[in-house]
């Protein structure tokens, strides 16, 4: 067998192992799923608002995301929310709970390994570069805001 044929013999062995996607469909899901997910921490804010009289706008919306978190770091705690990412895709990404959901899962992975060389040095193995660029960018824009109001 010559090495073109080796090649096109892995090729299709790929082609046959990669999962199909059906990218119409998962577009849907992700959009409605996303959706459900922006509609509830609505509807914690506006409950929240309800509720409480003296609560502003700004303090509702950080009780909502700190729900949403709390729910989705829950969900992937019972193992249900992979099952919703699943089926979702980029739909429970986008929204703040796929950032919770990047926290909660490694540390659940390794806490076999113990509380701090498995869940507390793991924890933050895929959200910690995310956070490092956002605290840098940050410091960046608010450097450049002190510049230009300094004029």
């Amino acid at each position: 067998m010559n090495k073109d044929e080796r090649n096109a013999r892995y090729n299709a062995y790929v082609e046959s192992k990669i999962p199909k996607t059906h990218n119409f469909p998962s577009l849907i899901y992700a959009f409605v799923i996303g959706g459900i997910i922006c509609i509830l921490g609505q509807t914690i804010k506006d409950t929240l608002l309800a509720i409480f009289d003296t609560m502003t706008p700004q303090e509702a919306s950080n009780w909502a995301s700190i729900g949403l978190i709390f729910l989705a770091s829950l969900l992937t705690g019972l193992g249900v929310f992979d099952d919703i990412g699943a089926i979702a895709g980029a739909g429970t990404i986008v929204p703040i709970t796929g950032f919770s959901n990047s926290i909660a899962s490694p540390a659940l992975e390794f806490k076999r390994e113990g509380i701090i060389f498995g869940m507390c040095s793991k924890m933050f193995i895929v959200a910690g570069p995310v956070i490092v660029n956002g605290v840098v960018a940050s410091i960046v824009v608010g450097l450049i805001y002190l510049i230009i109001g300094a004029f």
